[in-house]
């Protein structure tokens, strides 16, 4: 096999050729790993709250800019044929004041004490049942050092109301600086400001067997002034608002293109660069009668096997990356599917650019051998 010693003849060179593309796919794997933890961040209330439908107002664009409405609506969406449960929920910016005074932006979940629908997740301190206490919450533990909270049982304030922390989440983080603290509907409409027959949504469980798109129709028709939203449709407008709406998800997009660009280049390069080092060994070979299909297959093979190699190393750096963000607020994420798209692209990008060195050798003159 001719590719292989080619690419171990100058070993320094190959060791160059492997850091560039242990470069570019790190950086691509970590760049587009961000861009799927903040995806999951933006759209994880939405996507855990065990709800079929979504009622909301009419023309609300994404979770965080919600109208109220009366919660008369609730009681309306009960009486529609194939509803099983309808439950009211609060979703809306508040005001965290720390210990030491400082404030900081979080946003209220609020949801019925005795419903299943909007409920906290992951938790690995106290239960959705305690949120039935008199002004308690529950908030993530990631955000702990943000909002001041070192305890169960610890006394704080939210839009000078009252609360008291009473459990603890893992890993629900947020897209924006604001914090998820879940409560009761009715401490959300004092920690946000709403009147009290006042809610942002109505989550909707069909009966089994229904129809949920003929489900969301009869809502709609029912109900005045609202958008009636499946949950995979609501969560897929949410993360389209603020990964594309706001622009910060082209900007981690980007910045994988160009680790993606910059791999494309030092391979190119240096795999160009090894095969004019050993252009009178490939005329040779044409000389005796080597076809330049033959001579394609060398060189890339000589990509692939650099690729492989570049991409195994990358993959184990980037996996130890991705697992040490999930401990912080910022998810790194690397689901197997997108360790297989990476392979797909590495390799796509050594053959790419081994084409750039095939071209050198499509125009050489065997007779080169037989110069001086």
């Amino acid at each position: 096999m001719l590719a292989l010693p080619n690419l171990l003849h100058d070993r320094v060179r190959f060791v160059v050729t492997l850091i560039g593309i242990v470069f570019s796919v790190v950086l691509s794997a970590v760049q587009l790993g961000l861009f799927l933890g903040f995806t999951r961040a933006t759209a994880d209330i939405i996507d855990q709250s065990s709800a079929d439908l979504w009622v909301i107002s009419r023309g609300v664009t994404h979770l965080e800019s919600a109208v109220p409405f009366s919660d008369h609506l609730r009681h309306l969406a009960l009486g529609v044929e194939g509803v099983a449960d309808a439950q009211s929920h609060i979703a809306s910016f508040g005001k965290w004041t720390r210990p030491d005074g400082a404030h900081e932006g979080v946003l209220v979940v609020g949801l019925e004490r005795d419903g299943v629908m909007g409920r906290p997740w992951n938790l690995v301190a106290g239960s959705s049942a305690d949120l039935e206490r008199p002004d308690a919450v529950i908030v993530d533990e990631l955000y702990k050092e943000k909002l001041g909270v070192t305890r169960i049982g610890q006394v704080v304030e939210l839009r000078d109301h009252r609360a008291r922390v009473v459990g603890f989440t893992r890993g629900i983080r947020t897209f924006t600086t604001a914090p998820p603290v879940f409560t009761s509907l009715a401490n959300a409409r004092d920690y946000t400001g709403l009147r009290a027959n006042q809610v942002l949504y109505v989550l909707v469980k069909a009966k089994p067997a229904t129809d949920i798109a003929s489900l969301a129709a009869a809502l709609e028709q029912r109900l005045p002034d609202v958008d009636v939203r499946t949950t995979a449709d609501w969560s897929a407008t949410q993360r389209d608002y603020w990964m594309f709406g706001t622009g910060a998800g082209i900007t981690v997009l980007i910045a994988a293109a160009l680790g993606l660009l910059v791999g494309v280049v030092v391979v190119a390069q240096t795999i160009y660069a090894a095969t004019v080092d050993h252009i009178r060994e490939y005329g040779t070979l044409k000389a005796m009668g080597a076809t330049n299909a033959y001579i394609y297959r060398v060189i890339i093979k000589q990509a692939a096997i650099a690729g492989l190699i570049g991409y195994s190393v990358a993959i184990a750096v980037a996996a130890v990356v991705s697992r040490a963000s999930q401990n912080g607020q910022t998810a790194i994420m690397l689901p197997w599917t997108l360790a297989a798209s990476l392979l797909a692209l590495t390799l796509v990008m050594c053959i790419s650019a081994s084409v750039v060195s095939i071209n050198k050798v499509t125009r050489l003159d065997p007779a080169m051998v037989f110069k001086g």
